[in-house]
């Protein structure tokens, strides 16, 4: 019984011993696997590092391309301004242009106008005149009409000069002769009168112009002329106006 006894005690030690060579194996297997952790989680830190690092060398890379492509959207946007202010610039230049052409071309026709003939009516006869010919009429009949005869003599007599075939000669020399009979030229008068007659015996002032001779010559004390002209007035003329003045002014002679 005894050593039955022994041997209970000595399985009980056994028993012990293994128990505790289990907790042994089990705290070594824990410590093991806690080896492993800090391992592993070393291990994964070191990657996350690696990762981060290789995160930031392209996060900086990227803000360098980033960067240097900001650099050339400047410098291509720099170039489209400087491109599109010389577009404007050079639209600009194209307008002055046309704007200068403009005005040359508007000179260069206002020139040609003035020496362009140009058709005009004067005493119901209508012809074609030069600009600087109608201007120097219409200034002389000006001088006529403001009543300054000795201007107006002077300054149709150098119309008729200057303008010998002009088609407002017969009507330059009918004012003329009516501009010398107010300043009392009657011989010059005389002669215009004659003058516009033989040069032109159709023109509407005609028989005006035989009327003012009849005037004249009566001045000149030669009335048996004066009496002749009516006469050749109203055969010539024997509807007009003109002509019934004449019948009145014949009868007062006789």
């Amino acid at each position: 019984m005894s050593t039955l006894l022994i041997s209970g005690q000595a399985w009980a030690r056994w028993g012990a011993a293994l128990s505790l060579v289990g907790v042994l194996g089990s705290a070594q297997a824990a410590l093991f696997e806690d080896d492993d952790a800090r391992r592993a989680i070393l291990d994964l830190r070191q990657r996350l590092e690696q990762v981060n690092k290789s995160l930031s060398e392209e996060n900086a890379q990227l803000r360098r391309s980033l960067l240097d492509f900001q650099a050339q959207l400047d410098a291509l946007k720099a170039d489209v301004s400087q491109g599109r202010g010389a577009q404007e610039r050079l639209a600009r230049d194209v307008s002055d242009v046309q704007l200068r052409q403009k005005d040359i071309q508007s000179g260069v026709d206002e020139r040609l106008r003035r020496f362009e003939p140009l058709k005009v009516s004067v005493d119901g006869r209508e012809f074609m005149a030069d600009p600087a010919e109608k201007r120097e009429f219409d200034a002389s009949m000006e001088i006529f009409r403001k009543g300054d005869f000795a201007a107006a003599q002077n300054a149709l007599g150098q119309f008729v000069q200057r303008y010998g075939q002009s088609g407002y000669l017969p009507s330059a020399l009918f004012w003329l002769g009516n501009a010398q009979y107010a300043t009392k030229a009657y011989k010059e008068s005389l002669g215009t009168f004659q003058r516009m007659l033989n040069d032109a015996p159709g023109h509407p002032r005609a028989p005006e112009a035989l009327l003012a001779i009849s005037n004249v010559q009566i001045e000149l004390k030669d009335v048996k002329a004066a009496r002749k002209t009516l006469e050749d007035l109203i055969k010539a003329y024997p509807g007009s106006e003109t002509a019934a003045t004449a019948r009145d002014r014949l009868a007062r002679l006789r």
